[in-house]
């Protein structure tokens, strides 16, 4: 099979942010919306300060009569000054204060909302990516490093919530707040905002020098954790191999050398990251004293305001207007370092977002069969479909053309023609395949490791497809039989066994979801494995974790066949099923073996040569073509490879 090829993650693909929007929008229609105006709202209110700002000193400059410059200072007293102003200033502040508690309002509806859209939008990600996940095919699984697949759900995910919780409505706030306050210094004057477009044009080129390389570390960091993510995942798994082989130094030395070459991204990252917010904030500061300079030259020097606003055309400016215009400054300075600072959050975001939506847009395993498997019974003669379960099984045949439909009686007779494949091109895996399995009998699969004997029962489960050939099941072609049918009529014992966390009756419930408690307990005697079941702390309840780490090797193979046993398919496929047993629980499994095997149709592959002598067919395989077959009997006359691997093994023995 193939090597999984560990791709390097890709940068963001081009269209990923409205992707991403429009996704969330779909998820939200409704709550999206009232966030966004919530957000919009409240950096709008934020931005206005300086202009109620601006309307409290002018109404004390014209209340306490003070014209900066003036050769004399008409004084007033302290309250006569105050009832001058306060018909302007008291209305100002309430009206200050009233947008400020319902921006209040809003900002705390806007967090609360953005709470429920992101959690829901991972949720919901999630739930897409591993449904996603269940419609790929095994070659997907075979090609991709599983501790890669692992980070589409944590590294990923985990950005694209950085995204959506924080860095877009932080870039939504900024942005907002940056227009409403290039309208206000506008508004305000036109020679000071000029100062500060200069300032900003030396922000913008420092951020793109220093962001660009920040960002470019960044991506290269989220790529070191998913490897180092898949060495550890990948030593978990092998932490008895690690310890038999006394292999722990070496490990900790790779582990090492991944994790530092992660420390070295990440260093890097951050150095460009913290130096760019100081060098930002040092830029603001500057420019605040700027304007403030530049403002106080402008009013002694006595120059006229010009501004958008036609009220402050052709006026003197003013302490009112450089006043909050430095507010203003302070905020605008700000906005802009909080846009720069989530450069980086926005391209590891989108980074994350591109390798989910591309798991996503995985082309599916292909399904084009219409042929499915269905209970039957026989009524005068006439096989029809019945919902309960009869013990017989019937191939459901719609046919196009005349809308009809008919019934084929499921024998478990298989047939290989002329079946070429290769799992990459031009590498040949199978060549030229023929065989058949008439109902009921053994057929057995013998050869060196890699000659091609799991490929082929591959290709009967349809975990591939051929290029060239043909495989027919009870004469249909396998292709027109619906996958789920095709699988549901297989029962697989396969030599790595795998078990869920659950307890013993739930694995066995495994292969048949709605099989009763009895059902299991049947299928659980049958493969020899009540026994020892019952010999358990909580018998069939206890509880199984880790892939079954509290059971034996043979004790698990023996769940493994019971799973196989309680599903009680047409067809069986034993994949070394007998590999990780002893050879006296072998005997005590050979009897529920054939029992399992009576009256069914039986592909087996074996190393373990004593295993097929009773197998009707023995197909023996080198380098993906068979070069023997015939009965055990027939084999040994012949004294060919098979004759040569059966008294080898004896030897051995």
């Amino acid at each position: 099979m193939p090597r999984p090829t560990g791709k390097p993650r890709p940068k963001a693909k081009k269209g990923t942010l409205k992707r991403v929007l429009k996704t969330v929008f779909s998820f939200y229609p409704v709550l999206l919306p009232l966030t966004l105006t919530c957000i919009a709202f409240t950096a709008v209110v934020a931005s206005m300060p300086s202009i109620f700002m601006q309307r409290v000193f002018e109404a004390i400059e014209k209340g306490l009569g003070l014209a900066l410059g003036s050769d004399t200072v008409a004084g007033i007293g302290g309250a006569a000054a105050w009832e001058q102003v306060k018909g302007d200033v008291i209305p100002t502040v309430i009206t200050l204060a009233a947008l400020y508690l319902v921006s209040l309002t809003s900002a705390f509806t806007y967090n609360q909302l953005m709470a429920v859209i992101t959690q829901g939008t991972l949720k919901k990600f999630r739930d897409k990516m591993f449904g996603k996940m269940q419609d790929l095919p095994i070659k997907y699984f075979d090609t991709h490093n599983h501790g890669d697949i692992m980070s589409y759900y944590t590294n990923d995910i985990d950005t694209l919530r950085q995204l959506i919780s924080q860095s877009l409505p932080q870039l939504l706030t900024s942005g907002i707040t940056l227009v409403v306050l290039i309208t206000i210094m506008l508004r305000f004057s036109l020679w000071m905002t000029l100062v500060i477009v200069l300032g900003v044009l030396a922000m913008t080129f420092v951020t793109k020098k220093i962001g660009g390389g920040s960002a470019r570390h960044f991506v290269r960091q989220q790529i070191a954790i998913g490897k180092t993510e898949g060495y550890i995942e990948e030593m978990m798994h092998g932490q008895k191999v690690i310890k038999v082989f006394n292999h722990e130094d070496e490990s900790k030395a790779d582990f090492d050398r991944i994790n530092g070459e992660l420390c070295a991204e990440a260093c890097r990252a951050n150095k460009y990251a913290n130096t760019l917010m100081p060098i930002l904030n040092n830029i603001g500061n500057i420019l605040y004293v700027l304007v403030a300079i530049v403002g106080g030259i402008l009013i002694v020097n006595g120059v006229n305001n010009v501004s958008l606003a036609r009220e402050f055309a052709g006026i003197p400016l003013t302490v009112s207007l450089v006043v909050p215009f430095l507010n203003i400054t302070k905020q605008f300075t700000g906005s802009v370092s909080q846009v720069s600072n989530q450069v980086n959050s926005v391209i590891m975001g989108l980074a994350g977002a591109s390798r989910i939506f591309e798991l996503l847009d995985e082309e599916p395993e292909v399904d084009d069969g219409y042929v499915t498997l269905v209970n039957a019974k026989e009524i005068d003669g006439v096989l029809v479909e019945c919902k309960e379960h009869t013990g017989r099984w019937a191939w459901k045949h719609p046919h196009k053309s005349d809308g009809t439909v008919t019934y084929t009686e499921l024998r478990g007779d298989v047939r290989m023609h002329d079946v070429d494949f290769e799992y990459v091109e031009g590498k040949p895996v199978l060549k030229n395949i023929t065989l058949y399995a008439e109902p009921g009998q053994q057929v057995a699969f013998v050869g060196a490791t890699g000659a091609g004997k799991t490929t082929i029962t591959n290709l009967i489960n349809r975990f591939y497809d051929i290029a060239d050939g043909k495989i027919r099941y009870d004469g249909i072609n396998i292709n027109k039989i619906k996958k789920s049918s095709l699988r549901q009529s297989l029962g697989i014992v396969l030599q790595d066994v795998n078990l869920f966390t659950g307890t013993v009756m739930d694995n066995i419930r495994y292969g048949k979801l709605d099989a009763t408690d009895e059902e299991c307990i049947a299928a659980a005697k049958l493969a020899g494995a009540d026994d020892y079941i019952n010999r358990l702390p909580d018998g069939y309840g206890t509880m199984l974790t880790a892939n079954g780490a509290n059971l034996s090797q043979g004790q698990r193979q023996l769940l493994s066949i019971a799973r196989a046993a309680v599903a009680d398919p047409p067809v069986m496929i034993l994949d070394e099923a007998t590999s990780s047993i002893d050879t006296r629980t072998e005997q005590i499994v050979q009897r529920g073996m054939d029992a399992l095997m009576e009256d069914r149709t039986v592909f087996v592959i074996a190393h373990r040569l004593s295993t097929v002598k009773n197998s009707d067919v023995i197909m023996v395989l080198d380098h993906g073509e068979i070069i023997e077959r015939g009965s055990h009997d027939e084999l040994i006359e012949k004294r060919g490879q098979y004759y040569s691997l059966y008294t080898g093994a004896f030897e051995l023995e």
